[in-house]
């Protein structure tokens, strides 16, 4: 079974490699060049690039090695799933679904199912490694798809960023909320509702918010002492490390993962982000 994510979920090199998971990278450009996330460019270029005030741009995943992937597979007649960035972030999940369907006409038995996980970073990672997890204990295509789509559902972001001019050149905050944000050291809240980017609250201070964060947890988790909980940064490991020991405080999870935010989405939130992902309510097993 053959299993594909793409580098928004912002898994590491290595975890491809040993996992046996297929990496479909979406791309970011970088001094006027564009390269693949993860296998093609440098993170800590792109921090670098982002500290000297380069806006980025990023694009979605080539649609030919969908194809070249999605044509191996209906050749090996072997069953596959591909976990997908979150369709209101991106346009990868639609070019995913469309080369899915060409494949189709040459290989008209492709066993490939297309999940829009409608989420981002590690709550998209999250998924990919439950996926990984499930297919090693045996579990049948159609079991493993059932159960991410189910977590897909339940999983929580909530994350806070240093700087608003991300979001404001994003769409995603006023320019002027941005400007008074800035001079105030307010800093929102935001999650993730239906696939898309939702500032909720802003605070006034980096300990206020990791507060809220972690009563937003209590309020909207469901038995965290039993869950995984992940962690990505742009660049701010102490505050990961923060974060980490304030969840672990109060909630002692069976683990607490931190994970660098990779450059498709520092991209669009800058340094100095810290996002938590856990889920609402837990599968049945």
């Amino acid at each position: 079974m053959r299993i594909y994510a793409d580098s928004a979920c912002d898994l590491p090199k290595s975890f491809y490699e040993e996992n046996n998971v297929k990496i479909i990278p979406l791309r970011v450009q970088l001094q006027g060049q564009e390269y693949d996330d993860v296998i093609g460019v440098d993170i800590q270029d792109v921090y670098g690039s982002i500290r000297q005030g380069e806006l980025l741009k990023t694009s979605q995943a080539s649609p030919e090695l969908f194809l070249e992937e999605f044509s191996s597979l209906g050749q090996s007649r072997e069953e596959g799933i591909y976990i997908a960035f979150s369709s209101q972030l991106s346009g990868t999940y639609s070019t995913a679904v469309m080369m899915a369907e060409q494949v189709k006409e040459k290989y008209p038995d492709l066993k490939l199912t297309i999940i829009d996980s409608k989420c981002a970073s590690m709550g998209y990672g999250l998924l990919v490694k439950e996926a990984v997890r499930l297919r090693e204990e045996g579990y049948t295509a159609y079991e493993i798809v059932e159960k991410i789509r189910f977590n897909a559902q339940h999983m929580e972001h909530l994350f806070t960023v240093e700087d608003l001019d991300y979001l404001a050149k994003g769409g995603r905050l006023s320019k002027a909320s941005a400007f008074i944000g800035g001079l105030l050291s307010i800093k929102p809240v935001l999650d993730v509702e239906d696939g898309k980017l939702i500032p909720i609250e802003k605070y006034r201070g980096r300990k206020k918010v990791f507060k809220r964060i972690i009563e937003l947890m209590e309020e909207r988790g469901e038995s965290l002492s039993d869950q995984v909980i992940a962690i990505t940064h742009s660049d701010d490991l102490a505050a990961a490390e923060e974060m980490k020991a304030l969840i672990i405080e109060n909630f002692h999870p069976k683990a607490v993962e931190i994970h660098l935010i990779g450059s498709v989405i520092a991209a669009h939130t800058g340094t100095g982000t810290i996002a938590i992902f856990f889920l609402s309510k837990l599968p049945k097993d």
